[in-house]
Parts: structure tokens; sequence; C-alpha cells
């Protein structure tokens, strides 16, 4: 089981950014993947997950209405799209599956949020 996160970056507040997730070594569409991310000095927390097929998504409160997941199942990906970031948003984002062999995670990407 793989997953590799790509697309952080340093934006501006107000600004948007789309974090991808690249799957391999696993049945992709079979399982449910999550996004969670970790500040500097604080524990990692959730942010979004969806559900195997993608018709059912779910977010932490501070990113309602900011965040989208979404997976395409042919290609193995899972994405967020994140719009109208706030510094509060700096963290490490990380993908996340609960497969049958165990939990796995990827290497994180950073994303920075700063005038």
């Amino acid at each position: 089981v793989l997953l590799a996160e790509s697309g952080g970056g340093l934006v501006q507040p107000g600004g948007s950014l789309t974090l991808s997730c690249a799957a391999s070594g696993f049945r992709f569409s079979s399982y449910g993947l999550s996004w969670y991310r970790q500040a500097p000095g604080k524990e990692r927390e959730f942010v979004a997950s969806i559900s195997s097929t993608g018709t059912s998504t779910n977010y932490a409160d501070p990113v309602k209405g900011r965040f989208t997941v979404s997976r395409d199942n042919a290609e193995s990906m899972v994405y967020l799209q994140m719009n109208s970031l706030e510094i509060e948003d700096t963290a490490v984002y990380f993908c996340k599956v609960q497969h049958y062999s165990g939990v796995h995670w990827g290497q994180g990407t950073q994303v920075t949020v700063s005038s």
C-alpha cells in the first residue's frame, strides 16, 4: 500500500490549493480515504473523508464550506480542494487509508498560508 501526496505550497490568505493523493498497491475503489493535517507543535487532526464510491463525504468543522474532497477511482486518486485558505490551515497534509493490513499514511505535503 502506497500513498503519495502532492500539490502543497505557499499561498496567501484567501487563496486556493488542490492537494492530490496517488494510491497504489491495493484495490483503491474498495476503500474510503481520509485527509489529515498536522500543524507545528500540534497533534495530527482529521480534515475530511470520502467513501469508497465517493458518494459520502465528511468534514471537520474548521474546513466545512471551504474544503472539498473528491476521488477518481479510475485513476486511483483522491483530491482535496482547499478554498478561502486561512493562516490556521498551515500544516502538513496527509492522506490515509485504513486497509485490512493496517493503517497507511502518505509522506505528507506542506501547505503554508502566509502573506
